[in-house]
């Protein structure tokens, strides 16, 4: 038996990182079953991939979860390995995996990737998704003991990303954009609760915009502001993409107002 092993990165689909990763899993723990989250993530997006990642881990069934967005690749960055009650969260220590390992219950311990029996015999500087990361979670997938795989990493010590700005105000609140989705729907860092004093009309950015439940609350091509399905406020347009008509990406900062 090997548990589940799951797959987060920014490798695409028209080269074969992807496979080369799966190969490697399959070589080592053939009985694993490999879920792909998604290969999509922007090319060195480390927040929106520690976002898909804390997002869709607690969905998934409890196993070796690895996660690469990796633009420090072949530099002194750590690859690490945390336990958590709920699973392990395998790839680079660069803040991808402890908003993920949060909501698995949070980091028990943690170790460093320096084993060379673990790796592969030789391991490229620009692709430790395939020579570091893949077979570490197939040994791990194993039942292998997390110690073997290198030397205990302080959790205060890993890399963490800067908090997104969350800001209560008087009458609303300023969020930053966490996340665009694939249909434009635009993700921000606040908790839906922020929403609960706000009336049923409302302004984002200076735009009128109805404080609903799901989309088909607002009129067509019209806004509407809503708790997702992560509990987070996010904003919408009922048949259009309301990154658009913002003109917002991550990393931008909203007004909501009541």
């Amino acid at each position: 038996m090997a548990d589940p092993i799951s797959l987060t990165t920014d490798y695409g689909l028209t080269d074969g990182f992807v496979a080369a990763c799966h190969g490697v899993i399959a070589r080592l723990a053939p009985a694993a079953r490999v879920l792909d989250v998604t290969h999509l993530v922007p090319p060195g997006d480390v927040r929106r991939g520690a976002a898909v990642l804390a997002q869709t881990v607690p969905y998934l069934p409890v196993g070796v979860h690895v996660a690469v967005v990796d633009p420090g690749v072949g530099t002194a960055r750590r690859g690490i390995a945390l336990a958590t009650p709920n699973g392990l969260l395998v790839g680079p220590d660069n803040g991808l995996l402890p908003d993920a390992a949060q909501v698995l219950g949070g980091i028990t311990a943690a170790v460093e990737l320096t084993n060379p029996a673990w790796l592969a015999p030789r391991v490229s500087a620009t692709f430790h998704g395939r020579d570091v990361f893949a077979p570490v979670a197939a040994r791990l997938a194993l039942g292998a003991p997390l110690d073997d795989a290198g030397p205990a990493v302080a959790p205060a010590t890993l890399v963490r990303l800067p908090a997104p700005v969350v800001r209560p105000e008087p009458g609303g609140f300023t969020a930053e954009v966490l996340t665009v989705d694939h249909f434009g729907n635009v993700q921000l860092a606040a908790p839906a609760a922020l929403l609960d004093p706000l009336p049923t009309a409302v302004t984002v950015a200076g735009r009128t915009a109805v404080r609903g439940r799901t989309f088909g609350d607002a009129d067509p091509g019209g806004l509407v502001v809503h708790a997702d399905s992560a509990g987070l406020v996010a904003v919408a347009v009922n048949g259009g993409r309301a990154a658009d008509l913002l003109a917002v990406a991550a990393g931008d900062v909203l007004r909501l107002a009541g």
